[in-house]
């Protein structure tokens, strides 16, 4: 079993003065060796979220939320992550194809090696 580690571009949603365009570097790791159940996602200036892997496939599909960390599918491309700390929340839309193929490599990353 192997870490994944995948760069993504996302936006941050805020009520900021952002430009609509701006994404920000984010990385989404998996470690089947700490957990194999589990995904990070690491935001800049941020620690990383870790949370179920489950959970970011169920939310590609419905609404799905558990502890500090919600997902929901936003039209057709697009999916959104939810943070929720003491600090407060942040909101990150992806391409959901990018959390697909972070999603895919997971699964083969944790899939036993052929005997």
């Amino acid at each position: 079993m192997s870490v994944v580690e995948q760069y993504a571009r996302a936006h941050i949603v805020t009520d900021a003065a952002v430009p609509e365009d701006e994404t920000v570097p984010v990385v989404l790791r998996y470690d089947p060796e700490v957990d194999p159940r589990e995904v990070r996602v690491g935001l800049p200036g941020v620690d990383e979220w870790s949370f179920s892997r489950s959970l970011l496939e169920q939310g590609l599909r419905a609404p799905a939320g558990s502890g500090e960390v919600r997902v929901w599918p936003c039209g057709r491309v697009q999916a959104v992550v939810e943070f929720h700390s003491a600090q407060g929340v942040s909101v990150v839309q992806f391409e959901s194809k990018t959390l697909l193929r972070f999603l895919r490599r997971t699964y083969m990353a944790a899939a036993p090696v052929g005997r």
